[in-house]
């Protein structure tokens, strides 16, 4: 997403020619790519899929949509599978049209999630419940901290169901810290993404995600983080961000790789 004005061969020649091993792939895209034809792409460019993203949309009481979403997320297992990844992320929803029980909505989540873990652990995928920033609760996300995300993931076996760690959507968090402990203990932390948050945030708030070093967030102390959690997977810069769209994808990933040594792992 960070790159989303290159066409998926296009991203993948630019992370061969910026030595960029591993991409984060996202539904769309390799949707109207193809599915076998995006997995052939990557894999014979001999780049990792790191995650797919996105599943979820778990909350909904009528049972028709219910189901629609279940079989949604069902098709999104079997594509991460495809595609060669062994994480899915999860991003919950919002309260359904005229609701305002958070917590009913997120026992809808626990109900999902036990109809969807056991088929993602066949096929070799785990879920991760990515906590998105309070002001999504409403519309797009009810799960809002990592406590509430690690609350819902420790119902399952840790290689089914885990947490996503994102700078933009949890560094306002004092907790944060702690709970990232409690993820790292018990095997959790299933991927680790940064962005940077920014001021004055745009209308779109979906696409306020600031390039790593332009905003608040200090990125080597959340690296601490996860590193004293244990964590060594792979690290995703994840960006929405119009001002980015706007620009010659090639030169924004080059600037996200000097930005990434930078303020993240130098």
């Amino acid at each position: 997403m960070t790159v989303k004005q290159l066409s998926l061969p296009e991203l993948i020649a630019a992370c061969n020619e910026l030595a960029i091993a591993q991409v984060g792939l996202w539904r769309e895209p390799v949707q109207e790519y193809g599915l076998q034809a995006a997995a052939k792409l990557v894999r014979d460019a001999g780049l990792t899929v790191t995650t797919l993203c996105r599943g979820g949309f778990l909350t909904a009481i009528d049972p028709e949509k219910r189901a629609k979403a279940l079989d949604d997320n069902f098709r999104a297992v079997d594509e991460a599978a495809a595609l060669g990844t062994d994480t899915l992320v999860l991003v919950s929803g919002g309260l359904p049209a005229g609701s305002r029980d958070l917590h009913a909505a997120r026992e809808r989540i626990a109900d999902a999630l036990a109809e969807l873990a056991p088929y993602a652990e066949d096929q070799g995928v785990r879920l991760a419940i990515e906590p998105l920033h309070p002001m999504y609760a409403a519309d797009r996300c009810v799960v809002s901290t990592l406590a509430q995300a690690l609350d819902l993931a420790e119902r399952f076996p840790a290689h089914q169901v885990g947490v996503a760690v994102d700078t933009y959507h949890i560094w306002w968090d004092d907790q944060a810290p702690a709970q990232i402990i409690r993820a790292g203990t018990s095997g959790r932390i299933h991927t680790f993404q940064v962005a940077d948050w920014t001021t004055p945030l745009p209308r779109g708030v979906l696409t306020g995600r600031g390039q790593i070093g332009d905003g608040a967030i200090n990125m080597h102390e959340w690296l601490g983080y996860v590193e004293r959690a244990g964590y060594t997977g792979s690290i995703e810069v994840e960006l929405f961000n119009e001002g980015l769209w706007a620009q010659d994808g090639r030169e924004v990933l080059a600037e996200t790789v000097e930005r990434f040594v930078t303020h993240v792992t130098g």
